[in-house]
């Protein structure tokens, strides 16, 4: 195992406390699993939010907005750009909802994307990584240039070589091998 900094063994510690579970689980998937983890519990946390926005600022070169799959994304999403503002780094957060809608917004895409824009792709805990992807095609669609995914933690160990085939960078800030599991991929 690599030895993780201070800033990502924090970001372990807390969501090993707040955001794991053992036992019996059927993922989305529907495979089975000995672990959970519900990102939410440490993105929606002020604490958490904040380790996981230490970590995100520092990879966003060049980008102009973050944003994802609703539900998974949100909180990264508007957490990070909410710190970066605080901290003098303008990105404008969004969404990318699961179907159009078709009253007053365009599409699938929810908040301040815009076209042109060079967007970080975002997600709490990704497994296979569709949802991320999902999220990039919805992005390109918008007439935007999703760059990048971020996964908060990578349990599937699969998402990296599934962003390379569309020229995305992958960098998750924890993979399931630094909260002590094995990789669950496809």
């Amino acid at each position: 195992m690599v030895e993780l900094d201070k800033r990502r063994r924090d970001l372990r510690d807390h969501l090993l406390e707040h955001a794991v579970r053992t036992g019996d689980f059927t993922l989305k998937s529907g495979r089975k699993s000995s672990w959970f983890i519900d990102g939410k519990q440490t993105a929606c946390d002020p604490i958490g939010i904040r380790l996981i926005a230490d970590l995100v600022l520092e990879e966003l070169k060049d980008i102009d907005a973050i944003g994802g799959l609703t539900m998974g994304a949100d909180p990264v999403a508007y957490g990070v750009a909410g710190i970066g503002a605080d901290r003098g780094i303008p990105i404008r957060s969004f969404s990318v909802r699961k179907e159009s809608k078709d009253h007053g917004v365009e599409g699938r895409i929810a908040g301040a994307l815009r076209k042109g824009d060079r967007v970080a792709i975002t997600e709490d805990v990704v497994t296979r990584g569709v949802s991320p992807l999902q999220a990039a095609e919805a992005v390109r669609a918008f007439g935007a240039d999703p760059v990048m995914i971020i996964a908060v933690v990578d349990r599937g160990g699969t998402c990296q070589a599934l962003a390379a085939e569309q020229g995305l960078k992958f960098f998750p800030l924890l993979t399931a091998n630094d909260l002590g599991f094995n990789f669950e991929g496809p």
